[in-house]
């Protein structure tokens, strides 16, 4: 017993780290699941810049266009390939050709904003900055010696590690607002994707919860009734 626990311990800061809970450079995201405008511009967004390396295996193009509200038009821009509207999300990146060109097949991201929350996702996508030792000339300040280039630099900038900790971008097709709020949006469709019944389970939720406590109540008049006449 005392050797699992012991393990669970020396676990917990990987766990930790996973997370995102210990990154001092982990901040919130401040979310909004409700937004469906917001849940669009990230869908295209994801589609335009990280669809070509990542899937949502887990994930369909009708299940986003039908929890979205999105149009013909508005699906058709977000499939890039010859994909079915009905079929799952996948890259045409081959496993293979991913461990070759990165050092390892990036991942799947469905569930990526459970395993590492959503504020990590939205400061990993903010803290790029330029590195010229690493075979892509950036780092990450979230994950470093991360094997993926910033996909986002034409629209931030180049991004400068300052000497206060702090990232400077210039030369960006997006202002620090634009950018903010475009990889807010990403993060915000990436939570979503993980859970696309949260809001759904939360709304059900409240209602069974009304039912258990008119059911105590209900159970404890009933015990009282019965044991009344018992001494």
């Amino acid at each position: 017993m005392k050797k699992v626990f012991a393990v669970l311990i020396a676990c917990l800061p990987a766990l930790a780290y996973a997370a995102g809970g210990n990154n001092e450079h982990v901040v919130s995201a401040n979310i909004d699941l409700t937004d469906k405008d917001s849940l669009k511009r990230g869908a295209q967004a994801f589609m335009d810049n990280c669809a070509g390396c990542h899937s949502l295996q887990y994930q369909r193009y009708q299940r986003i266009a039908d929890d979205l509200e999105m149009t013909e038009d508005e699906v058709s821009a977000l499939i890039h390939t010859d994909a079915k509207v009905g079929e799952q999300i996948t890259t045409a990146l081959s496993t293979d050709d991913g461990a070759q060109w990165f050092g390892a097949a990036p991942p799947d991201l469905t569930l990526e904003a459970r395993l590492k929350s959503p504020d990590w996702i939205y400061s990993y996508l903010k803290t790029f900055y330029v590195d010229e030792s690493r075979p892509f000339g950036v780092n990450n300040l979230v994950f470093p010696a991360v094997g993926m280039p910033h996909v986002l630099e034409g629209l931030q900038g180049t991004p400068v590690l300052q000497e206060d900790g702090t990232i400077v971008a210039t030369g960006g097709s997006l202002t620090a607002e634009e950018y903010d709020q475009y990889v807010r949006d990403i993060t915000n469709f990436l939570a979503y994707t993980g859970e696309p019944v949260k809001l759904e389970r939360e709304r059900l939720g409240k209602w069974v919860l009304g039912f258990l406590f008119i059911f105590f109540i209900i159970a404890y008049l009933l015990k009282k009734e019965y044991w009344r006449d018992v001494h």
